[in-house]
């Protein structure tokens, strides 16, 4: 007996344009025909076109099946075959919204439908949408809570911004699909997570929310959607964690991939169906949707510890066991693509910001991951090109270090001047794993809503920043280090433990999400305390795009 087949995710929407929509799911079979059916009655039909995921495995520290502990079913990473069907829903009327199903069907002839869900076209300008902002799930455990809390209060979104940080580790299947804890991505965009908390003794299992089979997502490219050289390390948490540049690898590797031997972004790519730019493919893109024009940047560096005790390849140093090798170092907080003035992601960004679409659109979001205004840690170092130092003794590597020069941050030395003088309205990102925002002196707001399923803190009051002391540079330990002071949320602020408000949410119990109404141009965050389940979603914060 063959069981019955399932599919590994519900459908959900990519890419709308005025009269059509792409309709995508994955299934653990090749079949022999995926097909959506649509319209009244479900009456008519389009067939899907099927590709494989080529990177997507399995290791030693998945929780998959009947993995549960480190090495149980894999010792090392192993292929994990997953099919994606992929069909354009065409005909359609902005503003009319259609019912749709997915249907798969085995190599045996066993089929498996999905629930019934619906869909429509882009947006025309004008209509009042509900956006989601959300980034930085990767399995968290509040991110489960948080998404089912926001269908809970907000109802059916109309999109999903989405910058950057998906899951963990790219390339490893059952993050994006089916992870035991119950927390993988499309599970909770989906409303069919499985995550338990208990507090107090008293357990809640929450489900997520049934998001993106009605509503389009855009992403952008985090750091944890590249992985490093591939198929080099024994697991693949080291294979992600084993990126260098481009440059480096051309004269370690001049006869082999560029691609396999630096960093690479297939996985993300593939499960993926968003707009292209010429220049830059999915990687950084723009698209209208309503009455927005978003911007999407690749803006990301590889994360490497700020510890200095020499046992690991870090932001400032490499480890000390390396130091002979240099096949082995980390290079520092690798940028993964060129942003400063000049390149051609820059370039890009320039014409696009000139062009009409841009220009005549009412609301101008840029989205990207990097935050160039953060509370967190990870805004220091300075983005920019890591200065390598070698210091040798007779001969003999003693150390490798890094210095990041302040003034040199491409974010804000050439891509935020540039956004100020296009009128560009919000720009936002992730990457801290807290809420927070600023305002600058033109009125551009910089939004962080990052706080969806845990925290590192905010270096604030006597938390500071772990820094090197004694390097060229000054490194910034508490507040903005790029100068801007953060907004006390303006309805309803947590209180510190002096009783007075705080311009940033950075928990482990309080999960937040923000929606973005466009009928009004207003942005609203919202704040649920994990700790108690029976407790009312609470509006905390609320300001207005000119």
């Amino acid at each position: 007996m063959t069981s019955a087949p399932q599919l590994l995710t519900d459908p959900f929407l990519q890419l709308p344009t005025a009269t059509s929509v792409q309709v995508v799911w994955f299934t653990e079979f090749a079949g022999v025909n995926h097909t959506v059916t649509y319209g009244e009655n479900l009456k008519q039909t389009v067939r899907a076109s099927t590709t494989k995921l080529s990177r997507t495995r399995e290791d030693q520290q998945s929780r998959v099946a009947n993995q549960t502990q480190d090495g149980q079913v894999y010792q090392k990473p192993v292929q994990r075959d997953i099919w994606r069907h992929e069909a354009e829903v065409t005909g359609l009327t902005p503003g009319v919204r259609v019912n749709y199903r997915v249907t798969s069907v085995q190599e045996d002839g066993k089929r498996v439908d999905s629930d019934v869900f619906s869909l429509a076209a882009t947006p025309k300008s004008d209509t009042p949408l509900k956006i989601l902002l959300t980034s930085d799930h990767q399995l968290k455990p509040m991110t489960p809570a948080n998404l089912q809390k926001v269908v809970e209060t907000v109802g059916r979104v109309d999109g999903v911004w989405f910058a950057g940080d998906l899951v963990n580790v790219s390339d490893r299947a059952s993050e994006w699909f089916d992870d035991n804890g119950g927390g993988a991505l499309f599970p909770g965009l989906q409303g069919r997570a499985k995550y338990e908390m208990s507090h107090d003794g008293v357990k809640t299992i929450y489900t997520g929310g049934q998001i993106i089979q009605h509503a389009p997502m855009f992403t952008c490219i985090g750091n944890h959607e590249v992985m490093g050289r591939f198929a080099r390390k024994g697991s693949l948490n080291d294979e992600f964690d084993d990126t260098i540049p481009r440059v480096v690898a051309q004269k370690i590797y001049p006869d082999k991939s560029l691609i396999d031997n630096s960093f690479n972004t297939n996985t993300y790519e593939e499960i993926f169906s968003l707009p292209k730019s010429k220049e830059g493919g999915k990687r950084y893109y723009a698209v209208s949707f309503g009455d927005t024009r978003l911007v999407v940047l690749y803006a990301t560096n590889m994360w490497r510890t700020p510890k200095l005790d020499g046992k690991f390849k870090g932001r400032y140093r490499e480890a000390e066991k390396d130091l002979n090798n240099p096949e082995n170092w980390g290079y520092g907080q690798v940028i993964y693509e060129p942003i400063a003035k000049g390149s051609k992601q820059y370039n890009w960004l320039e014409s696009e910001l000139n062009s009409p679409e841009f220009q005549q659109a009412k609301y101008k979001v840029v989205m990207f991951h990097h935050p160039p205004h953060t509370l967190g840690d990870n805004i220091v170092p300075a983005y920019t090109e890591p200065v390598q130092i070698i210091e040798r003794d007779s001969g003999n590597i003693k150390a490798v270090r890094y210095e990041y020069p302040k003034d040199a941050d491409y974010i804000i030395r050439d891509v935020v001047p540039i956004l100020e003088a296009a009128n560009v309205q919000l720009v936002f990102y992730g990457h801290s794993h807290l809420w927070n925002r600023f305002v600058s002196s033109n009125g551009m707001h910089f939004l962080e809503t990052s706080n969806v399923g845990n925290s590192y803190g905010a270096a604030w009051g006597d938390r500071k920043r772990e820094v090197p002391i004694g390097y060229q540079e000054h490194y910034v330990k508490l507040g903005d280090p790029n100068g801007l002071e953060p907004i006390v949320p303006t309805i309803a602020p947590l209180l510190g433990e002096d009783g007075k408000p705080m311009p940033y949410i950075a928990s482990n119990d309080i999960t937040v999400f923000s929606i973005f109404d466009t009928g009004t141009g207003t942005i609203s965050s919202y704040r649920f305390d994990t700790r108690k389940p029976d407790s009312e979603v609470l509006k905390f914060d609320e300001f207005k795009l000119k």
